[in-house]
This record gives C-alpha cells, structure tokens and sequence, in this order.
C-alpha cells in the first residue's frame, strides 16, 4: 500500500482532503497552518497520486539551505527512501536530485534561474511557497513570475502558499485562492519578561538567562540568538555552567550531522539546550522543547551601501516573530518563553517584519525581469511592489556593467545571469575571465562575500585578505574565517574549471578587477595629500591617515560608507592609471551652478565624476536647464531645499508607516529617494527657477 500521510497523526492532515479538492477544482491554494503541524513535510506527500500531477514534478522552495535539506530528508524518510529518489533537493552548488525525482526541494534562486531557462515550467505541475511569511526578495520574485507564467501561459500551474502567519485578506485578494486552514495544537505558554538585553553583551547575559531557566522549569530548552558567532560564545559559557547537559549549535554553516544532532532527540536521556538562529521558528521541528528562551534579535540579509552587496545584519524581531518563537514551547504541552526584554519594547516591535523587496538592492531583480523580457517592472502582480528608487539605481548599475543597453538585456547580461552571484561579481569573474585572470577574480569574490577575515588594525588593503587566503591554502592551515572564504573560493573555480593559483598577488591586478566590480567606486587622491578620494558617483571619501594606501593617486574601492558627507573606504585595492584607458569616456556636459545659478557647458574627459581634462563649451540652451537642475538635486539637493522640521516630522511619520505595516504600501518618502525623483515631484516648479534661493521656496509637502 503506497504511503499516505493523511494517516500520520499531525493537525495537518486535518485538512489535506480539503487541499486535494482544492487543488483539483482551483489552480491556487493558501494553506494556513502554525510551525509544527506538518504541512512543509506532508502537504508535498499528499499530493504525489494526484490526477492532475500525473507525469509532472512538485517544486517547493524554501527560505533556508538547512531547512530545504532537513525537509527532503525527512519526506525520503517516510517514503522509505534516500534522499535523491522521488524526493530531492537543490541548493546553491549542491544536487542531491535524480531522473526519478518528482519532489524537488528548492532554495528560492534556483527557481527564478529555472523560469528563465523555461518560462512555462513545462514538466512541473506544482510550485509550493513555503514558509511564504518570512517575505524574502526570491520569494516575492519567484511569486510574480510564476504568477504570471500561470495567468498567460500555464493555466494549468498549480500554486501553493504555506505559512505560519501572513496577512491573508490581502494574500487572498492578490490571489483570487481560497485559504485551508489548520488550528495546529498548541498549549498554553507562560511568558516571562526578564529585561532589556545588551546586544553588546548577548552570549553573557542569553547564558545567565539560561540557567536560571533551567533551573526554574523542566524540559529541554531552545535558544535563540541572531547568529553563529554569538551561538559559539554562549556554548562557551554553558560548558563551562552545565556539564551533564547536553548542549548542541544550529546554523546554516554547521555541518549536516551536528544539525540532525540538534533536531533529534538526545540518546543519552540528557536535557537537551539547542542554541539556534532564526532557522528554527518555522522551518524545522525540534523534539522535547517545553522551554524558550528568545533573546529578541535576528539576522537578516539588508543591503550594506558600504560593500554595495547584501549583507547579514543584527535586527530586532517583529511581533510576528517573537510569537512564532513563543509558540515553539507549547508543542507537547505547557511550556515557557523568556524574553529578554521588558512588555514596552515589547509594545514598540513591528507587528509584521519588514519585507525584504523594500530593504534589498534590486540590482538582481532587475537583472532577472530583463532577463525575462521584463522592462516594465509595475506590470508584474506584486504583493508588495519594489520601490521606485531602488529600481532606478539597480537599472543605472546595469548599465554600468553593460548588462543592460537602453533597459534591455545584453548578451554579457545573459552571462552574467547565468553565474550564482550578485550581477557585481558576475561581470567581475566574466571581465577577469577575458583578461586571464579568473583564478584571482575567484578569489576576490569569496572575500568580497564573506565577513573581512582581518582585522580593522590590519588596513584597508583588500591584497592583505588575498595572501592571507593564498597562505592558507598553501600551509592547510585551520584559521575557520579563512575556511569559509576559501570554500566559496574553491566553488567558482568549480564553476569556471579551474585551478587555485597561490602565488604572490599583483595589486594593481587586484585594483582591475575590483573597478569591475565597483566602477562607480574608482578614487581619484584629491589635491592636498590629505588621504581624501573623489570616487567616481560624485561622493567623497577618505582612508586613514597612517594607511598604507593613504597617499595612493588611485584606488579601487570596495567597500566605504559614503551615506552621508565625508565617506569612510574600509577595502579597497591601489590602481594603477595606465590600466584605466578604457574606462575614460567624453562627454558634454551641462551644470547648473548651485552657488550663482549659472547655466554652463563643457567638454569633459571623465571616468564618472572624476574629470580628468575640461573644456569650456558656448553657452547653452535654456531648455537643458530643469535637466540640469534636477540632476543638482540629486547630489545637492538636501542643502537646497528646505527641509523643514515639519517636512521631516512627516517624512518620520510617513516612514514608520512603512516599517510598521509593509502590507499597506507607503511609499518611501526618506530624503535620498524624494532626492533621487525628484522629477516626480518637483517639475512644475523648476521652470520658475533662476537663483539657488529660488529652490527654499518650493513647499515641499504642498508639491
């Protein structure tokens, strides 16, 4: 008899005979269910004898790797079998999938390059969202495109939406999909506040809360706390506190065998604490937990301005999220969450996190709807659209790498999608690639990735990381920052077939390979020898004065924060002129002078805004001047218009709307943006300005 998992004793199953009718009388679904009843594991299993999947795959992303992998494993495992049979998995530069794989279990990139490869998903019959609440920018992309494969080319595309929490009536409307919903079984969870935790001093005070937790309740306890490096200082201190405990890490990066260590239960009948990220509010079931304790803080992937990538950032959680952590005390009975924070921080947390398509660079996304044949992005259904701004700089960015001409994709922008990485480092290994230097571009790759492995004290010089890498690979030595950079490292050169090349760095070969990466990003040493650059995006940025790349002539920078006034370059490489040539463009260029009002024109030799030779042009027309003026807003504008206390207090208001209740689409209203489109809003006025006071006058809030 084939297995079934309507007979496996979880709320789920509940209501998998209303998600089959379902699905076979509609060809959208949202399935509402709380962590721990079932639905990631049995939802995929209940629909493989299905009538209208007959011949076809099921695809189901996931937010996680850990949790994509833990997933599949446990589906094989009902079924009887190993993983890479009717259950597989994919996730970056890992396949455990075969020809008879019919469940395939997917972190959210793969299936975004999978739409492009086949926009009609020919030979799948259903795609499951799961954990579709945790919001990520793929999800929200993959979404919109499978959406749209289903409304004008594959009617018959089933689309599934699981989640533990979501704001249904909007999901629903933005659907047009009826809601299964499972109640779950959850027991009552006390809630102890114990006080407002120092991020500072996370692992010392998460471990005294531990013990005393311990010691009040029964049970076995899980932890969470934003990432590994706090995960390993407060397995630290619990060692040395609690020794017939048995104590076990859960992380992304953790080897597979120690996460199953986690999540199983202890052999020995010891009490189990299980020191976990964020990985382990919904994605995962742990046995035995009746004690919580939650330090209040996640990691999330933001854009960083400073490295131009998405990085990993502390943030305090949401509502939503601190509930679903609470929840994870109450699956086997009675149980206890202590928060590390007091009922009025509570009070002032987000109902909802913030989702990612409003945070996040969507250099990407844009990448991925050209590549789509997507110019218009608004066309697409979203549930929450990608901001205006942001697109506008993705877009600029793109054609800056050339991966766009006239908002349409190019041959090398193919190419550069085709690569599992951020379009940055994509032209960056397909540029050093043409240059035959691809084993150094690996390299530069991984580290631009991965956390500094050095310290702030060791400089600013990028070639530092890069022979302290190569060192590593020539002495096997055991340094675990290193080990990580290293492995990325090795998977591009998988990627590419290639060999590491472990001989001594050429910088300025270095400083090439960044400007490719970063070319708005190229510094120019200002007059004066005082360590200030002027970067290529108009900015201005300076090295430490006692760096050894202080009084280079040039630099290729990778990382600085350049947000506000004088930046900070935290990264960068020396770059030689000569290598520049190609980079250099002419251009007539028209400004408006923020100081006289003047209208002037030049003929100018720039790399950016980094004019290396200027010649004055005749006067010229009048009709380039609300071009030129709204060009000057975009760099000056803060100092030009007047930004009243009243304009601020709104813009504040405004903003936390946007934070609070991401569903209800605020716009982004922060000075940048208003800044960077201005013409949105400020054209009817600039045909009337003649003087640089004329701007003050505008009334910001009645435009």
């Amino acid at each position: 008899m084939p297995f079934d998992p309507i007979h496996i004793d979880l709320p789920i199953t509940e209501i998998i005979p209303q998600i089959r009718r379902n699905l076979t009388n509609e060809n959208t679904l949202i399935v509402n269910a709380p962590p721990g009843a079932g639905k990631s594991t049995l939802v995929p299993l209940a629909l493989l004898d299905e009538a209208w999947l007959e011949g076809n795959k099921i695809l189901m992303l996931e937010p996680r790797r850990l949790a994509a992998r833990s997933i599949a494993t446990r589906m094989a495992y009902l079924l009887g079998e190993e993983v890479g049979q009717t259950v597989g998995y994919r996730i970056r530069f890992e396949n455990q999938t075969s020809e008879k794989t019919i469940i395939e279990v997917l972190t959210e990139g793969i299936l975004t390059r999978m739409l492009h490869g086949d926009n009609t998903l020919q030979g799948v019959g259903a795609v499951i969202f799961d954990e579709f609440h945790e919001r990520s920018i793929y999800a929200d992309v993959a979404m919109a495109l499978c959406r749209e494969a289903q409304q004008r080319l594959r009617t018959d595309l089933r689309i599934l939406v699981m989640s533990a929490t979501l704001n249904m009536p909007q999901l629903t409307e933005l659907l047009k999909a009826p809601v299964a919903k499972s109640e779950g079984k959850q027991y009552p969870v006390e809630v102890v506040y114990t006080g407002a935790a120092d991020e500072m001093m996370l692992p010392e005070m998460t471990a005294r809360t531990i013990l005393t937790a311990v010691r009040e309740k029964e049970g076995d306890t899980l932890v969470f706390l934003p990432g590994e490096r706090e995960i390993k200082k407060t397995e630290e201190l619990l060692k040395k506190e609690l020794r017939n405990f048995a104590i076990h890490p859960l992380y992304g990066a953790l080897p597979q065998g120690k996460q199953y260590s986690a999540i199983m239960p202890n052999t020995k009948g010891r009490r189990k604490i299980v020191l976990a990220t964020s990985i382990a509010e919904t994605s995962l079931t742990i046995e035995g937990i009746t004690i919580v304790v939650d330090t209040g803080f996640g990691r999330t992937s933001r854009f960083d301005p400073k490295s131009g990538l998405s990085q990993l950032q502390t943030i305090k959680i949401s509502k939503d999220s601190a509930d679903q952590r609470t929840g994870r005390a109450g699956r086997l009975g009675p149980g206890t969450c202590y928060r590390m924070w007091t009922p009025s921080i509570h009070a002032r947390l987000a109902d909802h996190r913030t989702p990612e398509i409003l945070e996040a660079d969507l250099t990407s996304l844009v990448l991925d709807m050209a590549r789509w044949g997507i110019i218009n992005i608004a066309q697409l259904t979203w549930l929450t659209p990608p901001p205006k701004n942001a697109l506008v700089e993705a877009t600029e960015l793109l054609h800056q790498l050339e991966a766009l001409e006239n908002g349409r994709i190019t041959e090398h922008g193919k190419n550069m999608h085709a690569l599992p990485c951020h379009p940055r480092i994509a032209h960056m290994l397909l540029m050093a690639q043409e240059e035959n230097n691809l084993s150094l571009a690996t390299d530069v790759a991984a580290l631009l990735e991965e956390r500094d492995p050095l310290t702030r004290e060791a400089g600013i010089n990028i070639n530092l990381r890069l022979e302290a890498l190569r060192r590593y690979r020539r002495e096997n030595s055991h340094v675990k920052k290193l080990g990580r950079i290293e492995k990325i490292a090795k998977s591009y050169r998988n990627l590419f077939s290639i060999q590491a090349d472990n001989s001594a760095v050429d910088h300025y070969e270095t400083g090439v390979i960044l400007a490719h990466a970063y070319p708005e990003r190229i510094a120019f040493a200002r007059p004066g020898n005082n360590a200030q650059f002027q970067l290529a995006n108009g900015k201005i940025a300076m090295a430490g004065h006692k760096d050894d790349l202080a009084h280079e002539g040039w630099l290729a920078v990778a990382q600085v924060d350049a947000r506000d006034g004088m930046g900070k370059i935290f990264m960068a490489s020396p770059l030689n002129p000569k290598d520049l040539a190609p980079l250099v463009k002419t251009e007539e260029t028209v400004h408006w002078d923020v100081e006289t009002g003047a209208l002037t024109a030049t003929k100018d030799l720039r790399i950016g805004s980094i004019v290396l030779q200027s010649k004055p042009l005749p006067p010229p027309d009048s009709k380039f001047r609300i071009q030129a003026i709204s060009d000057a807003l975009k760099t000056a504008g803060e100092s030009l218009l007047d930004f009243t206390q009243e304009v601020t207090q709104w813009q504040n208001r405004v903003l936390s709307l946007r934070r609070w209740r991401p569903d209800e689409g605020w716009p982004d209203v922060s000075t940048s943006t208003l800044l960077m489109t201005n013409k949105e809003w400020i054209l009817p006025f600039l045909s009337d300005i003649r003087e640089p006071e004329d701007l003050r006058k505008i009334d910001i809030l009645g435009s």
